[in-house]
């Protein structure tokens, strides 16, 4: 466990550990399912790091999607007349990690499991995400070199990252942090405007085949691995 300060209320501690959400820890400590050193535990408890704490419960069955969001879907939110993922699609009970912009399409992780969203968006763990991008212009000669060093975006210096050359106006970018409309910002920093912008993989989950607004559920061996790397 990391940046874990002691000690520590035992359902943040469930929660750290991807046990349970805090909420659900609640419910397991009330049902007299978590021992701490070999004494049921209660509601306010608190463990230090060297305390052997132990749960009796079956773990939660959680699903994962992969999604293509189309141009013009939001992430959620919806003002107005706005169409958000949770309208478009027929699955209920889960909801998007993370976002891309009205503007922007591709994939988006669906899933029930709330321990993803840290794990996943947290910059601290510094998870790889690909993006598809097409310009307005052609891009100059120093673009790669230049995106790849770090862009300042209004006194922000973006982190080191790689980026494929695909074409006079065409390029793939793989990001380990999310800053709003990141891309986008880094772009106009070089004079260069986003025609077009799809994220192709998450992870190693990968858009594939998906047609806009097509949603697909993670196999088992590409759960796993999703999984492992989110350190679940």
């Amino acid at each position: 466990m990391t940046d874990a300060a002691y000690p520590m209320r035992i359902n943040k501690y469930l929660a750290h550990r991807g046990i349970a959400t805090r909420k659900n820890a609640d419910a397991l400590i009330t049902k007299g399912l978590v021992t701490i050193n070999g004494r049921k535990a209660v509601l306010g408890d608190k463990v230090e790091e060297k305390d052997v704490v132990e749960t009796q419960h079956v773990p939660k069955k959680y699903r994962y999607f992969a999604y293509n969001k189309p141009v013009g879907v939001i992430t959620h939110s919806p003002q107005y007349d706005e169409k958000d993922i949770l309208r478009s699609i027929p699955l209920r009970s889960i909801f998007p990690v993370g976002r891309l912009d009205k503007r922007s399409s591709g994939l988006i992780i669906l899933t029930d499991d709330s321990r993803v969203t840290e794990r996943l968006l947290s910059p601290r763990f510094e998870h790889d995400k690909e993006y598809r991008v097409t310009t307005r212009e052609v891009l100059p000669n120093n673009f790669k070199k230049r995106m790849e060093a770090g862009v300042d975006i209004e006194g922000y210096m973006t982190k080191p990252c790689q980026v494929e050359i695909r074409g006079e106006n065409a390029f793939t970018i793989t990001l380990t942090e999310g800053k709003k409309h990141q891309i986008r910002r880094m772009c106009d920093a070089l004079k260069v405007s986003v025609d077009t912008l799809e994220r192709v993989r998450v992870l190693q989950v990968k858009l594939g085949g998906l047609k806009p607004n097509e949603y697909r559920e993670l196999d088992t061996a590409e759960r796993a691995r999703f999984l492992k790397a989110l350190g679940l």
